[in-house]
C-alpha cells in the first residue's frame, strides 16, 4: 500500500517527508491543524472542518496557503494516493519558514502538510465497553477556540490518563468545572436526560464531530444544555461521553473511579454514535453546517 503525505506542493513518501528547520510551527508552535474523518474514501463534515481551519488561521493572521477549492482537491488526492477507505486525513498550516524571531515575519508563505493514518471506525471494542476518564488541572492557553498546534499541555494529560489506565482526560478550570477533554468535547447526561455540554467560547474549542451529535440529537427531540458542569455532577449523571473527529461519540463508563450508567455504555451515547455512523456514511451531500 502506498504511504505518501503531502508537503507544500509535492506528495512524497511518508518517511521522507520533512519541513525546515526554522519552520515556525517547530520553533514557536506557531500554525494550527485539522483532522478529518475518512469514511468509504470520503472525508467527512469536509466544510465544517475547513471552515473551522479557516476562522483559527484568521485569529492568528496566518495566511490561507491556498484556496478551498484547490485544498479540497489535494486532500481528495492525497486520499486516493492512499488508497485509504477508513481512516484519518489530518492537515497542519504553520505561518511559514523564517530566521528565528517572536514577531510576524513579512514576506513568508504558509507551509501546508496533510498526512493520513489507517483507523477501523467500524470496529470498535471501546464503543461496546465505554471508556475510562479521569480529571486533570486546566493548564492550557486561553485561546482554546483555535485549534492550534500547541498542545504540551494535552500531552501531559494524556499522559496523566495512561498512567492510571483511562482512555482520556477531562480538564477541570480554576473555578472547578470540567472545559473539555485533551483531544475530545465532554459531554454528560443528566437524570431528567437532558445533554450537557459546555458552551463554545474560548474556553474550549468547539467539535466538528460534537456539532454534529447536537444536531443529530436534536432530531430526536433530546433537549440540550451548553453550559459549564463539575466533576462531582458527572459523577451523579445518568450517562457520559465525549466526542471528536477520531472517536466518534464514545460512552463514557467511569469517571475518576465513579461509575457511570452503572459500569455500561449508556443508551443514548449507543443511539447517538450509530446515529452518526449513519450521518457520516451517507449524509455527506447534505451534512450540518458548523457554526461557531
Amino acid at each position: 500500500m502506498p504511504h505518501l503525505a503531502y508537503v507544500n506542493g509535492r506528495f512524497v513518501p511518508h518517511d521522507r517527508a520533512a519541513v525546515h528547520i526554522e519552520d515556525r510551527g517547530f520553533q514557536f508552535a506557531d500554525g494550527v491543524y485539522e483532522v478529518v474523518t475518512i469514511l468509504g474514501g470520503r472525508t467527512v463534515d469536509e466544510d465544517g472542518h475547513l471552515d473551522r481551519l479557516d476562522r483559527s488561521l484568521s485569529e492568528l493572521e496566518i495566511s490561507k496557503p491556498m484556496e478551498r477549492s484547490a485544498l479540497k482537491l489535494l486532500m481528495h488526492e492525497l486520499v486516493r494516493r492512499n488508497r485509504l477507505e477508513e481512516g484519518i486525513l489530518y492537515i497542519q498550516v504553520t505561518r511559514g519558514v523564517a530566521p528565528r524571531d517572536f514577531r510576524f515575519p513579512r514576506g513568508v508563505h504558509a507551509t501546508l502538510v496533510m498526512t493520513t493514518r489507517r483507523q477501523n471506525h467500524s470496529v470498535v471494542p471501546a464503543a461496546e465497553t465505554g471508556v475510562r476518564v479521569v480529571t486533570v488541572p486546566e493548564i492550557r492557553w486561553a485561546r482554546r477556540d483555535i485549534k492550534s498546534v500547541g498542545l504540551l499541555a494535552q500531552v501531559l494529560a494524556k499522559q496523566a490518563a495512561a498512567k492510571v489506565g483511562a482512555f482520556e482526560a477531562w480538564m477541570v478550570d480554576d473555578d472547578g468545572f470540567v472545559t473539555e477533554g485533551a483531544s475530545s468535547n465532554a459531554w454528560i447526561v443528566t437524570k431528567d436526560g437532558v445533554l450537557v455540554t459546555r458552551q463554545a467560547d474560548h474556553s474550549i474549542l468547539k467539535g466538528i464531530t460534537g456539532n454534529a451529535i447536537a444536531a443529530l440529537a436534536e432530531e430526536i427531540n433530546l433537549r440540550i444544555e451548553r453550559r459549564p458542569f463539575t466533576p462531582a455532577e458527572a459523577y451523579e449523571a445518568r450517562e457520559a461521553f465525549l466526542t471528536s473527529a477520531t472517536t466518534f461519540c464514545l460512552p463514557i463508563v467511569e469517571i475518576d473511579g465513579h461509575s457511570i450508567a452503572n459500569g455500561h455504555p449508556g443508551g443514548i451515547a449507543t443511539q447517538l454514535r450509530a446515529g452518526y455512523l449513519d450521518y457520516a456514511r451517507k449524509r455527506q451531500s447534505a451534512p450540518f453546517k458548523w457554526r461557531y
